[in-house]
């Protein structure tokens, strides 16, 4: 915690209140904060007294951070909370940024916009001052509002493309990726478990439960296959003609890694440019500032180039037999754009596929109506994955989870691979060089 001067005490403070505003403002923050801490907090303070602020925001810190992932958005809303001018109007600044180009003018802290988001919940701008009018000229203006044919702000913002945003619709497309999910079903195994309306008869169950009774068989004990939750495998491309398209894809990745009851056992996550990096154990913090920083602190190879196979080949012999090895979703996010051999990226991508159940491609460059896999990294890489998806929007983000439920999705695949297959056929036909394909 930062040091500052105590504040000086008014005669009829309300301290008690403050607590209580300031416990919901760290419950809108995310933190799990119930009336029963709050009353803990109040009689801690009571108990501890009001003398020094460092003692007071390690009082209140014990009694309301159970995490260590909470301590960043808990000191940013004890810095907002508790008077300091100087730091929230400079938080101002964050919740109302200004254009430079397409990108803000400075960082803020971790968990900083959080923070601030959490104490101006409910707290609009200032509206613009107006020159002053007669009632008589207000009321003689009229104002008409055509609202038809017109879409909300969520829908145009779920179709337009991540690379188009400004600041103030990446910010939102960012909340919308939050409350996005990713269900998935059970996967039948081979074991057995007990059921009473199983189709399997238990026979060893039976007879001991027939001991009972003297070794009289009343009931037939039943059987069925158990099920168990699969793994999802992120392999996500950050070089430079990814950049944007990547940071869009992780925030929606953290909010499946971390939110409860969606059935996946695990989730594993790794970015790849120049070189493999595991960022699962970043994503696995609550806080999505601090794991995205974190996890962009490991990556550094960020916007740099691209070698697909080479990250693949890591990935197939360092990961795959742990990870993909139990039926696993691998979902590969990139475009395909390779510079190292394509031969050997399609020996690895023909790897990755025999090892998980199944590989799910999603590539931005499918958001353009004639596109063609003219690339060779992308004619390497299409025939060894089993669904082929854009993934350049929240809506294409959304549809993935239809693909994952469906296990018949092709998605783009199959139309693809039939036009490599009738390029290839005009190349080898009678009369017409390599030259004169299509």
């Amino acid at each position: 915690m930062p040091e500052y001067p105590d504040l000086p005490l008014p005669d009829d403070g309300k301290l008690t209140h403050n607590i209580t505003h300031f416990a919901r403002a760290l419950r809108r923050a995310g933190l799990p904060i119930g009336p029963g801490r709050v009353m803990v907090a109040i009689e801690a303070v009571a108990a501890a007294g009001f003398s020094r602020k460092t003692d007071f925001y390690w009082i209140l810190h014990a009694c309301f951070v159970s995490r260590p992932e909470e301590r960043q958005v808990f000191a940013q809303t004890f810095r907002l909370f508790w008077r300091d001018p100087r730091y929230m109007e400079h938080m101002m600044s964050f919740m109302l940024p200004a254009l430079r180009g397409t990108q803000e003018e400075q960082a803020a802290a971790d968990a900083a916009k959080r923070a601030a988001g959490a104490l101006l919940d409910g707290v609009e701008p200032p509206a613009p001052e107006h020159p002053a009018q007669d009632d008589d000229e207000e009321a003689a203006t009229p104002i008409e509002i055509d609202a038809s044919q017109t879409a909300s702000s969520e829908e145009r913002l779920s179709q337009m493309d991540f690379e188009q945003m400004s600041v103030d619709e990446a910010a939102e497309a960012r909340r919308m990726l939050a409350r996005l999910s990713l269900p998935v079903r059970p996967l039948p195994t081979r074991r057995l478990i007990a059921a009473s309306m199983g189709r399997l008869p238990d026979w060893r169950r039976t007879l001991r439960m027939s001991l009972r009774s003297g070794g009289e068989i009343g009931t037939i004990a039943h059987r069925r296959p158990a099920t168990r939750w699969p793994t999802l495998v992120v392999l996500c491309d950050i070089s430079g003609s990814m950049a944007q398209y990547s940071r869009m894809v992780l925030h929606f990745v953290h909010a499946v890694a971390n939110r409860q009851g969606q059935g996946w056992a695990r989730v594993h996550a790794f970015t790849f440019g120049t070189r493999l990096t595991n960022i699962t154990r970043h994503l696995r913090q609550r806080d999505v500032d601090l794991a995205l920083n974190a996890a962009g602190g490991e990556a550094q190879d960020w916007q740099g180039g691209t070698r697909i196979g080479a990250c693949l080949r890591a990935f197939n012999h360092d990961w795959s037999r742990r990870l993909t090895g139990q039926g696993a979703v691998v979902l590969l996010i990139t475009d395909g754009l390779e510079r190292d051999d394509p031969e050997q990226l399609a020996r690895e991508m023909r790897r990755l596929q025999l090892s998980a159940r199944r590989v799910i491609w999603l590539n931005p460059l499918l958001r353009w109506d004639g596109f063609a896999p003219r690339a060779s990294g992308i004619r390497a890489m299409l025939p060894h994955v089993d669904t082929f998806r854009a993934g350049h929007s929240i809506a294409s983000l959304q549809a993935l989870a239809e693909a994952i439920a469906d296990p018949a999705d092709r998605g783009e695949k199959a139309r693809l691979l039939a036009l490599m297959a009738r390029e290839r056929i005009q190349a080898n036909a009678p009369g017409q060089g390599p030259g004169q394909a299509i």
